[in-house]
């Protein structure tokens, strides 16, 4: 069966699909391998074209009324739930996600972004602060052109997340998917031109590292907002410093889940298959070393077995199955490298192993020690370490002896403790009796080296706008001569 996924071009800039002048993109489906379109990536030339058009559009942009600015998210967001089903069904295409998740995961929770700010915007407003007779008011201005650089675990959700905050406040955007996964933002800036966004003011560029280099030191770009791995980010995030360009960084973690004793056993047992399994384990949130207290490490092991026994893998377009393909040869083959050497470490094998093909299965391995390879990487793939922990302040030194700080979880029934344990793990988000909820009401961003800068609520404004300040005098000016 075919599953053709041909854009009407590979690039969107200044209004229109135009095709890309650099080398041969080929997008594969995880699934089967087979490629399901052919793209070209963008040449420098399209790159600059790219930022000069948003560069153009901006200024209109932001004069609007926010209130007209959020009128179009808010219609594109309207768009995308209307076409829920094919959105999904593309975005399976691209990245191998099980249909199950991408029809409530992916391009919905970039609807419930584009909404959201579609809200907001209207409501941003600046300060009056009185001196006496002369005051100050504040006025929160756009910065100009946003680069936006994604990942392929989630591609459209992402674009939207990035989008979102930079229209609301009146920027424009040039965004470059990851190449894994080109096809969602496409889809993006089609819905964004028929709810009514001005040309220029979105824009799509695709390729490999190059392409998001030649953006991101293009001296158009007032900001960079970039979501991938560390070591990505810290070449990015260098790179836009030299012209002291603002940045947000969401990059990856080895996070901790920290389950107490008296916790619900079922409830941590769910928590720890959501925060390692989901989307086959290619989130960066992800609470991949699980610290279980010794009173009920046992119960927790063969319960976890027992569940992650029962997990339907298959094709992803099948509405059953529960755990996709891995989203690309190259890191299957990272994932195998890693459970091989949790293997060679002495970890102990629980459930699952390398699989074969474009799978891998949900792979549990325990008596962890925190300084095997295992327990400081980020896998991004279905593995989980189980530690074993005494007490309570032995796992937050634990918890916190990472150079990550993305996310972190904990499960008690003792209100306090969790309270007290989610203040002191070093994290930008702390769940508690929870994993990986991440509505666009909160902020969401790392500390440490997992990140600077918050996406989504309010929070995002401050990275998409710069304050002015304006002082009003209001008496005569005294000069000493």
């Amino acid at each position: 069966m075919s599953h053709s996924a041909q854009p009407t071009a590979s690039l969107y800039i200044d209004g229109a699909f135009v095709e890309g002048a650099g080398a041969e993109l080929a997008v594969h489906y995880p699934y089967t391998g087979e490629v399901i379109a052919n793209l070209r990536e963008a040449s420098a030339e399209q790159v600059a074209q790219a930022t000069a058009a948003a560069q153009a559009a901006q200024p209109a942009w932001a004069a609007l009324r926010p209130v007209e600015r959020g009128r179009v998210l808010i219609a594109a967001a309207r768009i995308i739930r209307e076409r829920g089903e094919e959105l999904a069904r593309l975005e399976t295409l691209d990245t191998g996600k099980p249909i199950q998740e991408t029809r409530v995961a992916d391009w919905p929770s970039g609807a419930d972004a584009l909404e959201y700010f579609g809200g907001l915007a209207p409501t941003v407003t600046g300060q009056s602060i009185p001196l006496g007779g002369d005051f100050v008011y504040t006025i929160r201005e756009a910065l100009g052109v946003c680069a936006g650089i994604g990942t392929w675990n989630y591609p459209s959700q992402i674009a939207c997340w990035k989008a979102a905050p930079a229209l609301a406040m009146g920027n424009a955007m040039v965004f470059k998917p990851s190449e894994e996964t080109p096809l969602g933002a496409l889809q993006l800036a089609a819905i964004l031109a028929e709810a009514g966004l001005p040309a220029g003011i979105f824009n799509v560029v695709q390729g490999r590292g190059a392409v998001g280099a030649a953006l991101v030191t293009d001296p158009r770009v007032a900001k960079v907002s970039l979501t991938g791995s560390v070591g990505t980010g810290k070449r990015v995030y260098a790179a836009a410093a030299a012209d002291m360009r603002h940045v947000t960084m969401e990059l990856g973690g080895k996070s901790p889940l920290i389950v107490f004793d008296d916790a619900s056993l079922e409830d941590a047992v769910g928590a720890a298959i959501l925060a390692n399994f989901y989307s086959s384990g290619q989130i960066c949130s992800n609470g991949t070393r699980v610290f279980v207290q010794n009173g009920i490490l046992p119960q927790f092991l063969d319960r976890l077995a027992e569940r992650a026994a029962r997990v339907r893998i298959g094709d992803p377009l099948d509405e059953a199955t529960q755990h996709g393909p891995i989203v690309s040869p190259a890191q299957a083959a990272r994932i195998r490298e890693a459970i091989a050497k949790g293997q060679a470490e002495g970890a102990r094998l629980i459930c699952g192993g390398p699989g074969e093909g474009a799978f891998v299965p949900p792979t549990v391995f325990a008596d962890v020690a925190d300084g095997m390879w295992i327990a400081r990487e980020e896998i991004f793939g279905p593995v989980m370490s189980v530690l074993g922990f005494a007490t309570e302040a032995e796992a937050i030194a634990r918890a916190n002896a990472t150079p990550y700080g993305l996310a972190a979880g904990v499960f008690t029934r003792d209100l306090a403790r969790g309270h007290r344990v989610a203040g002191a793990l070093q994290a930008g988000t702390a769940w508690i009796n929870a994993y990986n909820l991440t509505p666009v009401e909160a902020p969401f961003g790392g500390v440490k080296l997992s990140g600077i800068g918050r996406e989504n609520s309010a929070a995002a404004i401050e990275h998409y706008s710069q304050l002015k300040t304006v002082y009003v005098g209001m008496s005569p000016v005294e000069a000493p001569y």
